[in-house]
């Protein structure tokens, strides 16, 4: 069976199905592939969505918990796994389900299977009902995404020893939960197995967590999650992961856990379960790249150029599989300029800012140029930052733990970046990634009058900052 379309688009994540459903708005015969039933892919079945689905029953424990201070306490909190996997699937399911009447309502034929290309203009499906379907294209998207990344020589094959995908499977909850890697995926599930009961502790090999952000915004994190946490080690090494299995025993007990580091004070530790959370790895293999003339270039990335096109003219590639950062909204970004592209518009994807949330708590967000980046390339900057313990809001929240502040070009006063750190700050950053994208300068959000009492106004404050006349604080211009 030979199926003929103007755009195919492999890979239903937020990359793929924000391309298909643009490219279907304007007109354009699209045909979706995914092994999913319905689009969504890592972002939506094992990422983002369910990870803060479960991060918001992770902050309400934490909220309850620390309601004592306030006068108001409430019973030790009963986990019902079941209820809570319940709600996490139904999250899911509800989104899924509606890109997959989305789907039917552009009129974009989806087809569940997994595409192998025969050459620049052909690739064959093997559908999940075991049939297999040619479909003959004018131009394809590739949108396959990324898989977790492995350390070698610590995967060893044992249930108690997870990814982020089995993580947020939520089979149980350990009582001694190992999570090697202090990235945004392992500090994110760290929170929500501790909320849940665990006694977690994060390795990482480098001098902090969080290693792509600003070091005055993790301090803030680095304080309240390590409250949380049992452990957190910095500068060290896992070596040798083993299962501990009792003599007469079938199954294993546990994993045996060899550490190395200054920091350690008991090299050999035994966990319950092991997360390895040592990033992602974009999927380039396994589909036939080589029938066509795409190029995979360092990194295992594909090679692209400014409209995202490959060095195949047929052939368009964007999201996890094109580069860092690996972030859904950025995948959806290049999808839409790719489709743009393919119609002949005058396009390119260069964002002056693309912002990353973490969501810990606090959350930690940023966009456009980093204070730690500016420094190591030599770019002249000022800074100015309003902590939140000058913050109404925060303050009505008992969460003065919190800083905004901004990447200012001297001279020009334009706004070059922006970090947060404190609750709320990734629905809070899109302001100042805005502001980033516009040109806007420190004047421009200064006068920009905000609401009160309201965390957003501290991207006001910081600006008064700048000029040495914040109203909630007396910090003068220095000269």
């Amino acid at each position: 069976m030979t199926l003929k379309t103007q755009l195919a688009v492999i890979g239903g994540g937020p990359g793929g199905y924000a391309a298909a459903f643009l490219a279907a708005d304007l007109g354009m015969q699209v045909t979706l592939i995914d092994l999913e039933k319905n689009p969504g892919g890592v972002c939506l079945y094992r990422g983002c969505i369910p990870s803060k689905a479960l991060l918001h029953i992770a902050k309400l424990i934490h909220e309850a918990d620390e309601a004592k201070k306030w006068g108001v306490e409430f019973g030790e909190p009963k986990i019902d796994l079941d209820k809570l996997r319940n709600f996490k699937n139904g999250v899911v399911n509800k989104l899924t389900v509606g890109l997959g009447q989305l789907c039917k309502q552009r009129k974009v034929n989806f087809i569940q299977g997994k595409a192998s290309f025969i050459n620049s203009n052909t690739v064959v499906v093997n559908k999940v009902d075991g049939t297999t379907e040619e479909v003959v294209y004018e131009k394809a998207i590739l949108a396959t995404g990324s898989v977790p990344a492995k350390v070698p020589g610590l995967s060893i094959d044992s249930p108690r020893v997870m990814d982020s995908t089995s993580a947020l499977e939520l089979n149980d909850v350990p009582k001694r939960l190992l999570v090697i890697g202090g990235g945004y995926i392992g500090l994110e599930l760290s929170t929500v197995y501790a909320a849940l009961g665990s006694k977690v502790t994060v390795v990482e090999m480098l001098p902090g967590l969080l290693s792509g952000a600003d070091r005055d915004l993790v301090a803030v994190l680095d304080k309240r999650i390590k409250s949380i946490l049992e452990n957190v080690f910095t500068e060290t090494k896992v070596v040798e992961l083993r299962e501990s299995v009792p003599s007469g025993k079938e199954t294993a007990a546990g994993i045996i856990v060899r550490l190395e580091g200054s920091k350690v004070t008991e090299p050999e530790q035994t966990f319950d379960k092991v997360l390895i959370s040592a990033g992602r790895k974009p999927v380039t293999t396994g589909f036939g790249l080589e029938n066509t003339k795409v190029k995979v270039g360092e990194g295992g990335f594909v090679v692209v150029d400014k409209t995202l096109k490959t060095d195949d003219s047929s052939i368009y590639a964007i999201g996890d599989i094109v580069g860092n950062p690996m972030l859904a909204h950025k995948a959806a970004a290049e999808g839409k300029v790719a489709v743009e592209a393919i119609l002949g518009h005058k396009v390119a994807f260069e964002p002056n800012a693309i912002p990353a949330v973490v969501f810990t708590d606090p959350e930690i967000a940023w966009a456009g140029l980093t204070e730690t980046e500016a420094r190591e390339k030599g770019i002249k900057i000022e800074v100015a930052k309003f902590p939140w313990g000058a913050s109404g809001r925060a303050t009505t929240l008992d969460r003065n733990d919190g800083m905004t502040k901004l990447i200012i070009e001297p001279g020009t006063e334009r706004i070059l970046g922006v970090g947060i750190v404190g609750i709320g700050a990734g629905d809070m950053i899109a302001e100042g990634t805005l502001a980033i994208e516009m040109g806007a300068v420190v004047k421009d959000l200064e006068l920009t009058i905000h609401p009160h009492p309201t965390l957003s106004e501290t991207m006001m404050a910081a600006a008064e900052v700048f000029y040495g006349r914040a109203t909630d604080m007396y910090r003068p211009k220095r000269k």
